[in-house]
C-alpha cells in the first residue's frame, strides 16, 4: 500500500507540473493571439506561470482540509528556490554576475514580500483579512516591476531561456512583432491543451496531496514534512528548469529574476488564495525549522546579491546548507 501511493505520488506530482507547461503554453498563445504584448505576457503569465503548481496543489491541500501543507509548501519552494536551484545553477555555470537591475528593484522587493509573510504568520495561522493583504501587496509587487521594467528591454533575455517548445515561439512571436506582423490565429489545438492543462492541474494536485495525506498516515509523520521537502522540490522543478537554462547560456539576470519572481509569488499568492477559501495553519515544524531557514536563505540570497557575483564556492555552500536544512527537518541530529 505505502508503494502504491509513493508511486501515486510521484505520478501525479509529473502531472502537476506537465499540466502546468500546458495551461502555461496555451494562455500565451491566446494573450499572443488578442495582440497582448509579449512583454506584459512575459512577466506576468511567464513568471506567474513557473509557480501554477504550487498553487494548484496548496488549493487542493485547502480543500482537503489540510492547511498546513499551504504554507510548508511555500516556504519549502522558497528555501528550495534559492539553497537547491540558485546553488545548482551557480555550481553549473561556474559564478552568476548579477545585475544592477536585480538589487536596484527585485532584492528589496523580495526582501519586503519574505519579510511581511513572516509578519502574518507569526501567530502561526494566516486567516482571511491576512490573505487579502498578501493579495493586494502581489498586485502592487506586480504593477510596480511592470512599469519599472517595461524601459528596460528585456524581453528578448526572457524568450531565450524559456523550455524549448515556447522558446521557438517566442523567438517567432518577437521576429513577427519587429516585422510588425500578425500573429497566427487560434485553433482547436490551443484550447484542446487549455482544457487539458487545467483538467491535469486539478487531478495531479488533488492526487499529490492525497498521497501526501495517504503516505503521512502510513508512516506517522507530519503531512508538512512531505510538504516542505518532497511537494516542495516537485512543485519547483519548473523553477529548475528556466535558471538551470539561463545560467547555462549566460542569462545570469532571467536566471536568478526568475527565482526572485517566484518567490514573491509564492509568499503573497499561494499562501494568499487558500486563506480566502479556509485560515490557514503553521505547525512546529514549519515554525519552529522552516522559518528560520527561509529569512536565513533570503537574508544570504540578497546579500549575496549585492557583491553582484555568486562564485561557484557560494553555490555549493546553498547547497551545503539545503542538505542541513533536510538534516534538521528530519532530525537526524
Amino acid at each position: 500500500m505505502p508503494i502504491l501511493w509513493i508511486l501515486i505520488f510521484i505520478f501525479s506530482l509529473a502531472l502537476l507540473v506537465k499540466s502546468a507547461d500546458w495551461f502555461v503554453e496555451s494562455a500565451e498563445k491566446i494573450g499572443l493571439a488578442f495582440k497582448i504584448s509579449p512583454f506584459i505576457i512575459g512577466v506576468t503569465i511567464v513568471a506567474v506561470g513557473t509557480s501554477f503548481p504550487e498553487l494548484a496543489s496548496s488549493l487542493a491541500a485547502v480543500f482537503k482540509g489540510a492547511t498546513e501543507i499551504v504554507v510548508a509548501n511555500a516556504l519549502g519552494s522558497n528555501i528550495a528556490n534559492i539553497l537547491l536551484i540558485v546553488g545548482i545553477s551557480a555550481v553549473a555555470a561556474g559564478r552568476l554576475v548579477v545585475k544592477r537591475s536585480l538589487i536596484d528593484l527585485d532584492a528589496p522587493l523580495l526582501g519586503a514580500a519574505t519579510f511581511f509573510f513572516v509578519f502574518v504568520m507569526w501567530d502561526k495561522k494566516i486567516v482571511l483579512g491576512e490573505g487579502i493583504l498578501l493579495i493586494l501587496a502581489f498586485l502592487i509587487y506586480l504593477l510596480y516591476t511592470i512599469f519599472q521594467k517595461r524601459n528596460e528591454e528585456e524581453t528578448p533575455e526572457i524568450v531565450e531561456v524559456l523550455p524549448s517548445r515556447i522558446e521557438r515561439r517566442k523567438k517567432k512571436v518577437e521576429k513577427m512583432a519587429r516585422l510588425k506582423e500578425t500573429p497566427s490565429k487560434l485553433n482547436l489545438k490551443v484550447f484542446t491543451f487549455l482544457i487539458l492543462g487545467m483538467v491535469g492541474l486539478a487531478i495531479g494536485a488533488n492526487y499529490t496531496i492525497e498521497s501526501v495525506i495517504k503516505i503521512s498516515e502510513f508512516f506517522k509523520i507530519s503531512t508538512s514534512l512531505i510538504a516542505i521537502t518532497a511537494v516542495a522540490i516537485g512543485t519547483s522543478l519548473p523553477e529548475l528548469v528556466v535558471s538551470v537554462r539561463a545560467a547555462l547560456k549566460k542569462k545570469y539576470e532571467i536566471a536568478l529574476g526568475n527565482v526572485f519572481g517566484s518567490n514573491v509569488f509564492n509568499v503573497l499568492i499561494i499562501a494568499g488564495i487558500p486563506a480566502l477559501i479556509k485560515p490557514l495553519t503553521v505547525d512546529e515544524l514549519t515554525f519552529g525549522i522552516g522559518l528560520p531557514f527561509l529569512v536565513t536563505a533570503t537574508l544570504l540570497f540578497i546579500f549575496s546579491g549585492i557583491s553582484r557575483r555568486i562564485h561557484i564556492w557560494e553555490g555549493a555552500m546553498y547547497l551545503l546548507l539545503y542538505v542541513l536544512f533536510i538534516v534538521k527537518l528530519c532530525n537526524l541530529f
